[in-house]
């Protein structure tokens, strides 16, 4: 199972990535598994001392109980102290900084959140950015037609 948010690298400028693992319940580690989990939109939050993933969607497992299920639901992170600090200093210092997930995977019998320190782009860097990669695939496209006759 590997899971990414494919929408980060468009939106986001990565600083600096960490793996964290993710609380989850029985049915939710099924799920997860079976690679039926969505990261679009999600994001870190702090609450107090602890880091929290917010709006996260892990569909029910089929086979579990639906009562009460919350498909969206907040989930604890698990990473040391000394992390969450770090992390807590470097959003309050610099500002205008977030927590964005960007992969989830396993990681021998375990499920683990790639989480990233990001920076968001202006909207003219992410058109500069699409403009650039269209003109290369117009360019290569060409160029392989030229060779091909």
């Amino acid at each position: 199972m590997n899971v990414v948010n494919k929408n980060v690298d468009r939106e986001f400028e990565i600083l600096e990535k960490m793996e964290a693992g993710i609380a989850l319940t029985g049915g939710e580690v099924k799920s997860a598994r079976l690679g039926r989990i969505r990261l679009e939109g999600s994001f870190v939050k702090f609450v107090g001392n602890e880091i929290h993933l917010i709006n996260c969607d892990i569909s029910p497992y089929d086979f579990a109980r639906p009562e009460s299920y919350d498909s969206k639901r907040t989930r604890k992170l698990l990473l040391h102290k000394s992390q969450i600090l770090r992390l807590k200093t470097k959003i309050q210092g610099a500002g205008k900084l977030t927590i964005v997930a960007i992969a989830c995977y396993n990681n021998k019998s375990r499920i683990k959140l790639e989480i990233a320190l990001v920076r968001g782009k202006k909207t003219w860097e992410v058109k500069r950015v699409e403009k650039n990669r269209d003109e290369k695939r117009r360019v290569e496209k060409e160029i392989k037609e030229a060779i091909r006759q």
